[in-house]
């Protein structure tokens, strides 16, 4: 049996023909070793065809389509051309290796020619490969490697093009960052409070909130020098005059020791900086929530944009997510949990990182893994819409957080909620509807006429009627129009009632005799 191959070079498509490969015995070792000297690869592998690429262009869409275990068009052709015709009935006496099993498997679906891709078939596509550049002639040094390196460019840049809107890289980015900046933030404060602690005990259990502890402590500085004249200041700081009264009181009376001026400079720097860090955490913040409404914005609406983002970071993107079944995207974050539950015989993970909406918690305990499955059902729907929609709505992620909702209501006072066909009918109805209303607008005219046209066709149909009519009148209903017919039968019979006479009380008793 003749042994094919198939190499898909920058330049062109190239087939081989390999002849001896049964005195090989289709050892992978041997070829290995004779793969590097061409005078006995040569003997064995010989160029049968090659077609070149139109342009740059053409090789971008073949190596696309070759990725993508896709056969086009021109290759086809230039398989069917240079390959011995498969005969119906009989199996052929030759087959095709090539290096992607995926393209193999759909070359054979279409044209019925056997592939095959194994380690001995790319051995050989390997020392194709190596010396390629010696099979072609008129192949000039260095344009081999010109056309690899213009096609390697080109088709890194078409991968990498995306909607500069619609890059979940940055979600994913942002939510590392404000995780990270939540730690931060909080031993950073932890910090302030124990530094100053020491020279002011007494506002640790005053003030609770890290980002306002920071803000007094910057602003008191001294305590000793803390007076009357502070109270408006500190009032507008806290929000809350009995507060800002407490704290000036606390002071007076403060067990804790003095520092001296080089020591409270730095505890109001480092204050400082953790005031700047909680700042950046909001406009963070900010920007997470208006990347998440242009990336998923029905995620966001149904399960809130952290936990959305939290998903689609754990995933690795949107896509990644939207290929998630819901029992898998029920559990994603509790991996270990899982496995150990796997290991052990135990109890597996009801919830994971979806556990973090407030769905779940507002669920009694026996209802939380139903609303956690039920959940995450709903968010792998609105991960794919998100995925594969063209035009960003929020639409469905409003109706599926009712849905949520309803659901809700049924585990607690048992109201039957809504199908799910039925509200999908009802969004994508509203959502056409909003896409139609310009197009209505722009087009109004066009509306008019077809109802002019309706017109028109109805006044014919009453001057045709008339005209019969007429036409019954004058022939004494001998009209081929049916509605004509109907109309004299019907004026016959109520004139035949009017002559006929009522039959009189003598006539009725002698019909009864």
């Amino acid at each position: 049996m003749t042994l094919y191959l198939l190499y898909e070079s920058a330049s062109g498509y190239g087939l081989f023909s390999a002849d001896g490969i049964d005195e090989i015995g289709q050892n992978t070792e041997a070829v290995r070793t004779s793969v590097v000297d061409l005078n006995r690869f040569g003997k064995v592998v010989k160029l049968a065809a090659f077609t070149p690429y139109d342009s740059a262009l053409d090789a971008l869409n073949q190596c696309n389509a070759i990725s993508e275990g896709q056969m086009t068009d021109e290759l086809r052709n230039f398989l069917e051309l240079t390959l011995p015709k498969v005969k119906e009935g009989k199996k052929p006496k030759f087959s095709l290796g090539v290096a992607e099993p995926k393209l193999g498997s759909h070359i054979s679906e279409v044209t019925k020619i056997p592939c095959q891709s194994n380690e001995f078939v790319l051995e050989l596509i390997r020392g194709v490969r190596l010396h390629f550049d010696r099979f072609i002639e008129n192949l000039k040094p260095g344009d081999l490697e010109k056309a690899q390196l213009g096609l390697g460019h080109s088709y890194s840049r078409a991968k990498v093009k995306f909607n500069v809107n619609r890059v979940d890289n940055m979600v994913i980015q942002a939510i590392f960052l404000l995780d990270t900046l939540d730690k931060d933030i909080n031993s950073f404060s932890m910090r302030v409070r124990e530094w100053y602690s020491w020279h002011f005990p007494e506002l640790v259990k005053i003030v609770n909130d890290n980002y306002l502890y920071a803000k007094v402590a910057k602003y008191v500085d001294d305590k000793a020098q803390l007076s009357e004249d502070k109270l408006s200041g500190l009032t507008d700081i806290l929000g809350d005059e009995d507060n800002a009264k407490e704290i000036i009181e606390a002071a007076k009376a403060s067990m804790g020791q003095d520092l001296s001026p080089i020591d409270l400079i730095n505890v109001k720097q480092f204050a400082q900086r953790v005031m700047d860090l909680a700042e950046y955490r909001k406009k963070l913040y900010d920007y997470l929530v208006s990347k998440m409404s242009d990336i998923a914005p029905n995620l966001a609406a149904l399960i809130g944009e952290v936990v959305g983002a939290r998903l689609i970071s754990h995933a690795g993107s949107l896509t990644n997510l939207a290929k998630c079944p819901s029992s898998t995207l029920q559990i994603l974050g509790a991996e270990k949990a899982l496995f150990r539950a796997l290991k052990t015989h135990g109890n597996t993970p009801k919830y994971g990182l979806i556990f973090h909406s407030s769905f779940i918690g507002r669920a009694s305990a026996k209802n939380k893994g139903r609303m956690a499955r039920y959940l995450a059902n709903k968010c792998s729907i609105a991960s794919r819409l998100d995925c594969f929609l063209e035009t960003s709505t929020t639409a469905f992620g409003e109706k599926l957080r009712e849905q949520v909702e309803e659901r809700l209501d049924f585990y607690s006072k048992g109201v039957a909620p809504r199908k799910n066909i039925d509200v999908m009918k009802s969004v994508i109805d509203t959502v056409e509807s909003k896409e139609d209303e310009p197009m209505a607008e722009a087009n109004g005219n066009s509306h008019e006429e077809p109802k002019s046209e309706k017109k028109k066709k109805k006044e014919k149909r009453k001057q045709q009627d008339d005209e019969d009519q007429e036409m019954a009148d004058v022939n004494g209903g001998e009209v081929e129009d049916g509605t004509a017919k109907k109309k004299k039968k019907k004026k016959s019979k109520d004139k035949d009632s009017e002559d006929t006479p009522a039959p009189t009380e003598g006539k009725k008793k002698k019909s009864r005799t």
